[in-house]
């Protein structure tokens, strides 16, 4: 558990700590959040043109003002019900850092919610599963808020290491 806690305050002091502000969202009822300095855009709905031979969740890419980025649709990412786009459903233009360089990628996501400062006092480490070997890597922490608890991401680990080559692959691809 020691390991687990010096692994969030880690990640929180390099990733939002400067800032401790979150965008928050909705998949579901669920609620999560991603450090505000990772995300570059919110943008709307937009036709999303499919690339072969992509996993599932990689719904394909966008042109946004001449630049083609990679879209992941988050739902499907962590094996929610798929559910139909609505007005409110959006795409969230984020930073994600691999090895060996950064990537914008869209998400899309049921609907934003609100900019948050989350103390570092009210975000408690991923929690463990007892026997059973859950990857929470994804998870940054639990922030526990007056309205409930809002699941924070790490961006950098909600796509798998073979699943960012693939997304390395369709960006390399639409800039070559």
């Amino acid at each position: 558990m020691k390991g687990a806690v010096a692994t969030i305050d880690a990640a929180l002091a390099s990733d939002t700590m400067a800032t401790g502000k979150y965008l928050t969202f909705f998949l579901g009822d669920e609620e999560y959040g991603i450090g505000i300095t990772r995300v570059k855009e919110i943008i709307g709905k937009m036709p999303i043109t499919p690339v072969p031979r992509t996993p599932l969740f990689i719904k394909g890419v966008i042109n946004l003002r001449g630049k083609v980025i990679p879209v992941i649709d988050l739902r499907s990412r962590f094996d929610m019900e798929e559910v139909g786009y609505t007005d409110r459903t959006c795409i969230l233009v984020v930073e994600i850092d691999t090895a060996s360089l950064s990537i914008l990628t869209g998400i899309v996501v049921d609907s934003v919610s609100e900019v948050l400062s989350i103390k570092k006092s009210e975000i408690e480490p991923p929690p463990a599963f007892g026997e059973t070997r859950l990857n929470s890597d994804y998870i940054l922490g639990l922030a526990k808020l007056e309205d409930g608890v809002k699941i924070l991401l790490n961006v950098d680990q909600v796509l798998a290491g073979q699943e960012i080559t693939g997304i390395e692959q369709a960006a390399k691809m639409t800039t070559d």
